[in-house]
Order: structure tokens, then sequence, then C-alpha cells
């Protein structure tokens, strides 16, 4: 899968028009929030589960027609959410409008960061940091906690992390973060952040990509399933793939834009 995945990745973030990345983040954003109100409802297809991929989608379109106005958006959403609880009369209980919300609100808004980033003039290079802030720790942690795991994490929320892999995720972290900047100043005429700042945000990012991956483990635990879907195959979905970076988007953008 990672064969197809990563140059398509690499294509979608550094090459494409803006109206294909639009469309890749539209997509992602519909099934993300399709795979959560299926978790929480229990059920493969359901008018909420149609509602969320809808709402989402507008999510991020609407970050990139007219964000000035999202704030309307998503007082719509909540009523569209309500409105067709009160209408079932009962049927929809509070945890799947929260999770129809949240799949349109939060993952739309953390998928429009791409847009919102890519719009600012920032180099389409630096898209990608938040997929190496995420991956990286993510797949350093897996590797230290199998040879050197010891102390568990959170062992009632994902039994297999330990603490010596959340270490070794945001040691990986770092010097990815410091690799991206050598690459930047040796092959492309200069990094916009230096080592000192590239090694503080890639620590940040590695605790909030920890949290991101715990967060959606524990929601997973709570309703009983091993993945939020089958898209990437045995990887999982969209929601097991991109846990992190839904946590990483927005937070790489608010702290890269208060750099000098």
């Amino acid at each position: 899968m990672a064969v197809v995945g990563i140059p398509a990745l690499l294509y979608v973030v550094l090459a494409a028009p803006s109206i294909v990345m639009l469309a890749a983040l539209c997509v992602l954003a519909g099934i993300g929030a399709m795979e959560l109100q299926r978790c929480v409802s229990g059920v493969k297809r359901s008018e909420l589960a149609g509602m969320g991929i809808v709402t989402a989608v507008f999510t991020v379109a609407w970050y990139y027609e007219r964000p000035a106005h999202v704030t309307m958006l998503f007082l719509l959403e909540a009523l569209i959410f309500f409105g067709h609880a009160i209408f079932k009369g009962g049927e929809v209980k509070f945890n799947q409008i929260m999770a129809g919300l949240f799949g349109s609100i939060a993952i739309g808004y953390s998928f429009s960061a791409f847009l919102r980033l890519n719009a600012s003039g920032f180099p389409r290079a630096y898209l990608l940091l938040p997929f190496i802030l995420s991956f990286a720790c993510d797949t350093f942690a897996f590797f230290a906690g199998l040879t050197l795991g010891k102390h568990k994490l959170a062992p009632k929320v994902s039994p297999k992390k330990t603490v010596e892999g959340s270490v070794g995720g945001l040691v990986g972290n770092v010097l990815c973060g410091l690799l991206f900047v050598w690459v930047m100043d040796r092959f492309f005429g200069g990094s916009l952040i230096g080592y000192g700042p590239m090694a503080a945000l890639a620590l940040v990012c590695g605790v909030v990509a920890q949290i991101g991956d715990l967060s959606f483990s524990l929601i997973k635990r709570e309703f009983g399933i091993k993945d939020y879907g089958h898209l990437f195959l045995a990887h999982g979905g969209v929601l097991d793939r991109f846990d992190s970076v839904l946590f990483v988007a927005p937070v790489f953008e608010i702290i890269f834009s208060l750099l000098p």
C-alpha cells in the first residue's frame, strides 16, 4: 500500500494543482467523518454517516471558498445534527450527535490546515512537515517500544505502547525534523526554520502526535472496534492512518505562523 500511497501523497502535497489538493482533503475528511460515525453508531449505513460526509466536505471546501464565514457553517452544522435528532424523536443518541459534529467540524478543520498553509504562501515542501512529524514519531515509537519497551505508557488505552517507545518517538521526530532542515539547506537554497526552532517544533509535534494517536485509540477501545475502516487494507482506515496528523496539522499551522 505504501508503494502507491507515498507517491500519491508526495504528488498531492508537492506538485498537484490546489484544486486537486482540495479534492483529496475533502475525500479524506468525508471518509474520516463517516468512519467515526460508524464507530459510534455501530452500523455501516445511516443517515448520520451520510450527513457527516457532506458536512465534513463542506467544512474543508468552505475554508477554500469563504474562510471568513466558516463560523456560520459550524452553526449550520450544529443545527443540522440537532435538528435531525429532534426529528427522530430520541432515536439519535447524544454521542452520535457529538460524533457527527466532531467528524464534520474538527476533522474537516484539521485537514483544511493544509489549505490555509498553502494559501499563506509557504513553499509546498513545508506542507510535508505535519506528515513527517506524525509518521516519524509513530514509526520510531514502534521500533523503540519493540526493542526497548518495558514500562507501559497508557495500558488501559493502548496496552502495547510503552514509555520507552514514546521517548524513542520524540527522539526520532527531532532527528527527522533536523534532517528536513539539512536537506532544505543543502539542496533547496535554505530552510525557513533553523535547527534549534525545528528541534523544538518537532518535539512539540511529537507530543501532540502521541496524544492524537492515543485519543483515537481511546475512542476505538470505548466502542470495541479494532480499526476504523479498511481503506488502506491491513493498515486500517483514514482515522487509523491520519489520527496523529489530525492533531499535528493545526498545531503546526499555529506554531509555524508565529515563527519569525
